[in-house]
C-alpha cells in the first residue's frame, strides 16, 4: 500500500468516525434513523468519488487530501476554512441535538427530499472533478494549469462551490431539523467570502481567468449571481 492510499484511507474512515460522533452524540441515542441513513448517502458518495478518482485522476486524489485550514497557503484562506469548518459542524450537531430534544417535526418525505439533495450535490461535485482536474482542496496555482471553461464552469465560474451548497442545504432537512437550517447562513457567507477571494487569487495568478470571467457571467447560481 503506498502513502497515497494509506492517507487516503485513513482520512476518509476519520471523516466518517467524526460524523458518527457528531451525529449521535448530541442526540445520545443511536436510535436516529435519519443520521444513519444520511451517514450510509454522505459516505457512499464520498467512496465512489474516491473510487473514480483512484482510478482515472490521482493527481486531483493527492491535491483533494491535502484539506482544511492548515493546508491553505494564503492566511485569509485558512480563516475562511476555520469559519466553514465550524459552520459544517453546526450543520450536524444542531439536528443531533434537535432530535435529542423534539424541536422540530419534519416528514419522511422532506427528509428523504434532503438526502436526495446531498446525493444530487455530490454528483454536481463529482461532475466538477471530472472535468478539471486541478479542483484542489486549496486555493493556488499548480504548474501547467489552465482555465477550464468547458462542463458545468461553462454555466458557473464556482460549480463545485455550487453543489456543495445543495448537499450542505440538503444535510438539515435530512437528518429532520429545521433548526439546522440556521447554520446554512455562515456556511454560505464562507463560501462566498471564498469564492471571492479566489478569483481575486485566480485573476492575479492564472492566465486567462479574466477574459473567461467575462464569458462566464454567473458565480454560483445561473440567471442570479
Amino acid at each position: 500500500m503506498d502513502g497515497l492510499a494509506r492517507t487516503t484511507i485513513a482520512g476518509f474512515s476519520e471523516l466518517v468516525a467524526a460524523l458518527g460522533i457528531l451525529l449521535f452524540a448530541p442526540a445520545w441515542t443511536l436510535r436516529f434513523w435519519q443520521a444513519w441513513v444520511y451517514l450510509f448517502v454522505f459516505s457512499a458518495s464520498c467512496a465512489l468519488i474516491t473510487a473514480y478518482l483512484w482510478t482515472h485522476d490521482r493527481a486531483l486524489l493527492e491535491r483533494r487530501v491535502e484539506a482544511g485550514p492548515g493546508a491553505e497557503k494564503e492566511r485569509l484562506q485558512a480563516r475562511i476554512q476555520v469559519l466553514a469548518s465550524a459552520a459544517f459542524i453546526a450543520l450536524l450537531a444542531v439536528p443531533s441535538i434537535d432530535r435529542r430534544f423534539a424541536w422540530s417535526h419534519v416528514s419522511p418525505i422532506v427528509v428523504l427530499a434532503g438526502d436526495v439533495l446531498v446525493a444530487i450535490g455530490f454528483a454536481l461535485v463529482f461532475l466538477v472533478f471530472r472535468e478539471n482536474t486541478f479542483s484542489g482542496a486549496t486555493i493556488a496555482v499548480s504548474a501547467g494549469q489552465r482555465v477550464v471553461a468547458t462542463g458545468p464552469y461553462s454555466v458557473v465560474r464556482h460549480p463545485m462551490y455550487a453543489g456543495a451548497l445543495v448537499m450542505l442545504f440538503g444535510t438539515p432537512l435530512a437528518l429532520g431539523s429545521w433548526w439546522g437550517l440556521l447554520a446554512m447562513i455562515p456556511m454560505t457567507l464562507a463560501i462566498v467570502w471564498r469564492l471571492l477571494d479566489e478569483e481575486r487569487f485566480l485573476a492575479k495568478n492564472l492566465g486567462g481567468y479574466d477574459a473567461y470571467r467575462a464569458v462566464v457571467r454567473y458565480r454560483l447560481i445561473p440567471l442570479v449571481w
